[in-house]
């Protein structure tokens, strides 16, 4: 790898962004950007992050953008028209894999950004489903041209499944409780229904919530519709199988359930294995795969300032060694 660039930060104001991306001076300073490097934004989302390297990087640099969202896609797209050096593959994490074989690049990624969870764009749209704060359909698919909406499970699970799904994702502990008011107020087919059952079950006055109601309910329905940890599993893993030694993997998470995921992930990749005690100490060091790049990053408050929504983002970046 040749002598990283300091990068050229996309400013937040700037017209060509729609959003603010989270944590971006943290993440171009922990990729350590390398100009003529090769790098993946397996989530361009609105393409913030994706634009910031993309600067960063000389005419030779290379950059593949992934997303799941038809949405997304349209704007990487739009970008890949007038950007030669930008490959653009609709694709989940787990298909990171497949999508970097096709273009002949395994084991040779710099670095690779996933920035885990839903989008502010995805959020502010009434009609994606995945607010309690906007009245509209009740979707919550990354990509709704697949799978099964979240009204469709909600209307036709098992009281004890919706209970299991809630608490398991949410941590709600009133899980049961608010599994047993969405059955009895089916069908619900918009946000404000289910935001309004949900918030029937929280005892009014309760001074301990600072949130919505909802929030948590939300939160697992959408990560169960989505499939989101299973694959946060494997893209972690996909991600960091790609990156050629010295290569750099950063993941932005917003909630304990990934970063939990990823901090487990990384830990494993760093420690070497459960090996015979009669190993000599270099071939149990030469084992490890991953080193560690600091500790878990969180938004300074300048930039929480500026977008409140940073508040919860956790940034982890693991290097691989061997």
């Amino acid at each position: 790898m040749t002598e990283p660039v300091q990068p050229k930060p996309v400013l937040a104001g700037s017209s060509a962004l729609e959003h603010l991306p989270v944590l971006l001076l943290e993440t171009l300073d922990c990729l350590s950007i390398n100009k003529n490097g090769t790098y993946v934004d397996a989530t361009f989302g609105r393409g913030g992050h994706c634009r910031a390297i993309l600067a960063a990087l000389s005419g030779r640099g290379r950059m593949i953008a992934l997303d799941r969202d038809p949405q997304a896609i349209a704007v990487a797209e739009k970008l890949q028209i007038r950007e030669p050096r930008l490959q653009v593959f609709q694709a989940r994490f787990a298909e990171l894999g497949t999508v970097l074989e096709r273009c002949g690049l395994t084991d040779s990624i710099h670095g690779v950004l996933m920035d885990v969870g839903v989008s502010s764009p995805q959020l502010d749209d009434p009609n994606r489903g995945f607010s309690f704060r906007h009245s509209g359909p009740l979707d919550m698919r990354m990509d709704p041209t697949q799978g099964v909406d979240a009204a469709q499970w909600l209307n036709s699970a098992d009281e004890a499944v919706i209970a299991n799904i809630i608490w398991r994702y949410g941590e709600e502990r009133r899980s049961r409780r608010i599994a047993k008011a969405i059955v009895a107020a089916r069908p619900l087919h918009t946000t404000q229904a289910l935001a309004e059952v949900v918030a029937a079950c929280v005892p009014r006055g309760n001074a301990k919530f600072t949130k919505h109601p909802a929030t948590k309910t939300f939160q697992a329905v959408r990560i169960f519709i989505n499939d989101e940890l299973r694959e946060l599993q494997e893209g972690v893993q996909a991600a960091f199988e790609s990156l050629a030694i010295g290569g750099r993997l950063a993941v932005i998470s917003f909630h304990s359930l990934e970063d939990r995921e990823v901090k487990q992930t990384f830990k494993a990749l760093s420690q070497p294995p459960s090996l015979p005690r009669r190993l000599p100490v270099q071939d149990a060091l030469v084992a490890v795969r991953g080193r560690l790049v600091g500790g878990p990053i969180r938004a300074g408050q300048i930039e929480l300032d500026a977008n409140p929504r940073a508040r919860s983002a956790t940034l982890r970046v693991i290097e691989r060694v061997a």
